[in-house]
């Protein structure tokens, strides 16, 4: 652990006894900007009034097509998207809240009744852990179909551990899917080490470029952006300790496929079925890659693996193989394709 990063016990103070709502929070990194999908503003309507106060996210890290899936969510404080995410998944499915904050742990639990009674059943699970060793939450290896994260990983004082360990629990073809604050540049170490700075979710914040560079060190060749918003630190203190350094919010997902570090083309297309209950007429894989209900696009092999290799299989026809190489691909921008973010990551 570096020693100029504030300890997790500092982190647990913090979201423990210093914030009691997101009211108390010094910036805005941590707050949504904008309203939810509505699929998503409706699973909201049934969760409690005091989980929704305690939520501390920077984004919506909640992924489509989620029925009947294992959803792990790491760093659940009080439980918001744990209660979003179990309509989602619906009966069938499981939640699994990890969190290492025994306060923000009470108040998911407390509500776990009321959660209940308002679904007619319950399909989620509070545990107390780390997101640096999972098995301290009992997690077991590729046991997990989807692992989400919402304005947490930052928080982390080792953040390879963490994304080992969450490639560690998830199945093949398994998705990460999260939303975390970015900068343009490595944060110095005095302010890296500020407890105000690192609970706020800046001083914590990965540099876009160490973040590629680590998750292409544990295999991960080819992550996708979702959406990316540039912060307002809205706070005339902390903004002049902060300088020219540029805050991103940004919405990440991966998936744990072997795929190659370059977008190659091997003449293939995607054509979507519009069966996605939450998106009838188009999909987003990306921020680049929008497929209309049945129109045929021309993909990458690895955008055809993660269309055919993971739970969106049923909803795509993949026309053609990889028997013929044609050169590399002409794709927009992604972290692992060369053709990287701006250095503002905006």
């Amino acid at each position: 652990m570096n020693d100029h990063v504030p300890s997790l016990d500092a982190i647990k103070r913090y979201y423990g006894e210093v914030l009691k709502s997101s009211a108390d929070l010094q910036t805005s990194a941590c707050c949504i900007d904008g309203a939810p999908a509505p699929h998503i503003r409706t699973a909201l309507d049934h969760v409690h009034d005091e989980v929704k106060a305690r939520f501390y996210g920077c984004g919506s890290p909640i992924p489509f097509a989620l029925g009947g899936t294992k959803v792990l969510d790491l760093g659940c404080g009080a439980g918001r998207d744990c209660y979003v995410l179990s309509q989602l998944v619906e009966p069938d499915g499981s939640v699994i809240g990890v969190d290492m904050t025994e306060a923000q742990l009470e108040v998911a639990r407390r509500h776990l009744g009321f959660h209940r009674e308002k679904l007619g059943y319950a399909n989620v699970d509070f545990r107390k852990g780390y997101i640096e060793d999972l098995r301290t939450a009992d997690i077991a290896d590729a046991s997990m179909d989807v692992v989400v994260s919402n304005c947490v990983l930052n928080l982390s004082p080792d953040k390879p551990r963490v994304f080992r360990e969450i490639f560690r629990v998830l199945k093949p073809g398994g998705e990460l899917y999260f939303s975390d604050v970015f900068a343009d540049r490595r944060i110095p170490a005095d302010l890296a080490a500020d407890p105000v700075l690192r609970g706020e979710c800046l001083g914590g914040a990965l540099y876009w470029e160490d973040f590629r560079r680590l998750l292409a060190s544990i295999g991960c060749a080819d992550a996708r952006v979702m959406e990316r918003r540039r912060l307002a630190i809205n706070n005339p203190d902390i903004e002049s300790r902060t300088g020219a350094i540029v805050f991103c919010s940004v919405t990440v997902r991966a998936f744990k496929l072997d795929l190659e570090d370059r977008c190659e083309d091997y003449g293939q297309a995607a054509i979507y079925r519009g069966t996605v209950a939450e998106a009838p007429h188009a999909f987003m894989l990306d921020d680049h890659h929008r497929f209309e209900t049945g129109k045929a696009m021309t993909v990458c092999g690895n955008t055809a693996d993660m269309l055919s290799q993971t739970r969106f299989a049923p909803h795509f026809e993949i026309v053609g193989g990889k028997s013929v190489h044609y050169g590399l691909f002409d794709c927009g921008p992604s972290i692992g394709n060369g053709d990287e973010l701006p250095a503002n990551c905006c």
